[in-house]
């Protein structure tokens, strides 16, 4: 089984809130949305110049928006929806083990 680590709690993460930028154990830098109640991970390094996606937007439809430059990824699956970025945005697994929110391995 996959080795997951507590990265935060659900009360970090409210619905409608803004991203949150963690860092794992291993120094692997995460960020974590609440896409309509669903808890999601993904790299917190942009594909495009490595701005922090935390201080990105999460948009409507499950994209999450570089607030450098613009560059648009699908929040489930990292793909990349809008250019500059031409490579995808890595995405985690996550668990929820009562109220905390727990990161695994990459999915892509």
């Amino acid at each position: 089984m996959p080795d997951y680590e507590l990265v935060a709690t659900l009360d970090d993460l409210p619905e409608g809130c803004e991203p949150l930028g963690v860092v794992t154990s291993t120094g692997e830098r995460i960020c974590l949305l609440n896409d309509g109640g669903e808890i999601l991970a993904v790299s917190n390094v942009c594909t495009h110049q490595e701005f922090e996606m935390s201080l990105g937007t999460v948009l409507p439809g499950g994209e999450i928006e570089c607030a450098w430059h613009g560059a648009r990824f699908d929040v489930r699956t990292g793909a990349v929806l809008e250019c500059p970025a031409t490579e995808p945005l890595p995405t985690y697994h996550v668990r929820i083990e009562g109220d905390h929110v727990l990161v695994g391995p990459r999915k892509s």
